[in-house]
């Protein structure tokens, strides 16, 4: 099955190119801070600053191993969701699931493994360049050089190989027992039982901001993480909550969208399960990029009112969090924009019975505009939940208000970014596959 899956991949290297992207930004992004860990171990390197570089290193490689699984997994799933007839196919003619199993997983470590050769050089300029930005905020002496060395390899290669291993195994096992003709029930207890435990830690780390001295210099790591926590959560539940979302809207989307508002709900209420993976990276991308960027300029003002300078630890919160943010900002779009990608594309064949069926174009493309639109609204309706969630109790812990003095223009912004990624991939994926004449993507699906 291994030399099977070598030979998949070469035949078929297009099929993968999600996944190595994925794997390809996760290596850097891991490899890249990991080299921080080798920078602080290598002589010369005085207390100060290998403090400073352990620090980002330990924090920034636990959100970038998560983010890495997340965006593998969505990835992959849509992959061997798509694979559906040939897994069939192969059940028919004698492959066992273990068979199967060990033919995807194989295919997606050879992936991983080229993804991680490839990433080894763009990481080595990585770790340079931010060595040099920490010596350039002080957080580090002028004196220390950059080093790549063998934590950052086995960290990247690591992780990269068992995130893309693990993801593909559990992808593939629920594919097979669906070929075999399992039931399979929806929203999985399992699920359920992560989910409502991301939520209930998330509101727990929340409340316990209320508990704090307002001058305390921790006070942010507990709202912060409570609403990652919560993004978590609802992003786990996203299934289960898009199916409530649309049990209230769809008489109003039914009545707005006209022929392509119904379409689009009865879609939706359909192919739910399938779809929601699409709210996964947008709620993490709302909740967590809201929180955290509103709650570093709530302190930043505190601390520049207080008339207090900046300490060393002081920059170090600050550069962190914007480096999670533009780690979740990269992950976010890339997940977003594979699985509307894959989702998209995959359905030339439904798009072609429909145009077959009477259907002209222009009602397609506005059924699926009426799709992206619906997840848009509740993907970032969450975040902003889980965001707010954050925001709120630290500035009335900190600044004696309720609401930051920031305004609404970061929350616009993160907004718009969501929804240029979801309406723009959407859409431009499903005019280039309507090009296709109906009777052609018809004959193709079948």
């Amino acid at each position: 099955m291994f030399f099977l899956a070598l030979r998949s991949v070469r035949q078929r290297p297009g099929r993968f190119a999600a996944t190595l992207l994925s794997a390809f930004l996760g290596a850097v992004i891991i490899m890249t801070f990991s080299s921080l860990l080798d920078t602080a171990a290598a002589p010369g390197t005085d207390d100060v600053s290998a403090e400073s570089l352990t620090l980002s290193a330990s924090v920034v490689g636990g959100y970038g191993s998560l983010l890495v699984f997340f965006a593998i997994a969505s990835t992959l799933t849509v992959n061997v969701r798509q694979r559906a007839a040939e897994t069939h196919l192969l059940r028919c003619t004698g492959a066992t699931p273990a068979q199967i199993t060990r033919m995807v997983v194989g295919e997606a470590v050879v992936v991983a493994t080229v993804a991680t050769l490839a990433a080894v050089g763009p990481a080595v300029l990585g770790g340079r360049i931010l060595v040099g930005l920490f010596q350039d905020s002080g957080q580090v002496s002028a004196q220390v050089d950059p080093v790549f060395g063998p934590v950052a390899l086995a960290s990247g290669a690591g992780i990269v190989l068992l995130a893309t291993a693990g993801a593909a195994f559990l992808a593939v096992r629920r594919a097979t027992r669906a070929a075999a003709g399992a039931r399979t029930r929806r929203g999985g207890r399992g699920r359920a039982l992560a989910g409502t435990a991301a939520l209930v830690a998330g509101a727990a780390g929340i409340s316990t901001t209320y508990a704090m001295d307002g001058t305390e210099e921790m006070l942010m790591a507990f709202p912060a993480y409570g609403a990652i926590l919560l993004s978590v959560g609802f992003a786990v539940l996203a299934p289960s909550l898009l199916g409530r979302v649309l049990g209230r809207l769809q008489g109003p989307v039914d009545r707005v969208g006209g022929a392509s508002g119904y379409l689009t709900t009865r879609h939706l209420r359909r192919r739910g399960a399938e779809l929601s993976g699409v709210l996964m990276p947008m709620i993490t991308f709302t909740g967590i990029a809201t929180a955290t960027l509103y709650i570093q300029a709530v302190e930043s003002d505190w601390v520049t009112a207080s008339g207090l300078a900046k300490t060393v630890d002081d920059k170090n919160v600050e550069t962190l969090n914007l480096v999670v943010v533009g780690i979740v900002v990269v992950f976010s779009c890339v997940m977003l924009v594979n699985s509307l990608y894959a989702a998209t594309s995959y359905r030339g064949g439904e798009f072609g019975r429909q145009r077959l069926a009477g259907a002209t174009p222009r009602q397609v493309l506005g059924t699926v505009g009426c799709e992206a639109v619906v997840l848009t609204l509740t993907g970032l309706f969450l975040g902003t939940v889980a965001g707010v969630a954050g925001i709120i109790p630290f500035t009335m812990v900190r600044t004696d208000q309720v609401l930051p003095d920031q305004g609404p223009g970061t929350w616009l912004a993160v907004v718009a970014v969501a929804t240029a990624a979801t309406l723009g991939a959407t859409l431009a994926t499903a005019r280039t596959t309507l090009r296709t004449p109906a009777v052609d993507a018809v004959a193709v699906a079948a």
